[in-house]
């Protein structure tokens, strides 16, 4: 099934998705992004269906393309006050708040959204498989939290996440289980 372009008519329609809530360390990390009129790359799809080299290929496609787009993080210590889903959010409205156009409608991954401003929205599940929006979102934010998890990885090399990105592998876990916890783990997380 290929993706369309946006969910509304609007010129303006921008797509919102989020990478890193299932994580037990760093931010959670969302993207904004409005797309022109006859966007189109083969490639672009739901981020988790792409392979590294893929989303790494798409980024600066979509940066070059789009007409706006944005990046908003929340870390860690946000997320243990406000718990993920609302750390997501408002990263998603970070993301939003700092487009260089207000988005006449917003079409966003997922089925939880706090309004944003008065500007219309929608969410969709499974959002980021079918519209190139919400698509291009996510691709933008997972190759920044993967970027920005590659950095913590040389304050803290013992969790790996230059490889696990901070999410519950095995091994993540038993280097938790061994050392402990360090400042960039969500406390409130079960962490091993």
């Amino acid at each position: 099934m290929s993706l369309k372009l946006k969910h509304t008519e609007f010129a303006l329609e921008a797509g919102t998705d989020e990478a890193g809530r299932g994580c037990l360390s760093g931010p959670v990390v969302a993207a904004a992004v409005i797309l022109p009129v006859g966007f189109s790359h083969p490639l672009l799809n739901d981020s988790k269906k792409l392979t590294e080299k893929q989303r790494e290929l798409l980024r600066p496609i979509i940066e070059e393309q789009a007409i706006a787009y944005q990046i908003g993080v929340v870390d860690e210590k946000v997320i243990d006050k406000i718990n993920i889903l609302q750390a997501s959010i408002l990263a998603m409205h970070r993301s939003i708040e700092g487009l260089s156009l207000v988005p006449e409608f917003i079409v966003v991954d997922g089925n939880k959204f706090n309004p944003f401003k008065n500007i219309p929205h929608k969410t969709i599940i499974k959002g980021d498989g079918k519209y190139m929006n919400i698509a291009a979102a996510s691709v933008l934010a997972k190759t920044y939290r993967d970027q920005l998890m590659e950095g913590l990885h040389k304050e803290f090399p013992v969790y790996n996440w230059k490889k696990n990105k901070g999410y519950p592998t095995k091994e993540h876990r038993r280097a938790i289980a061994k050392v402990g916890s360090c400042k960039y783990h969500r406390k409130t997380f079960k962490l091993f």
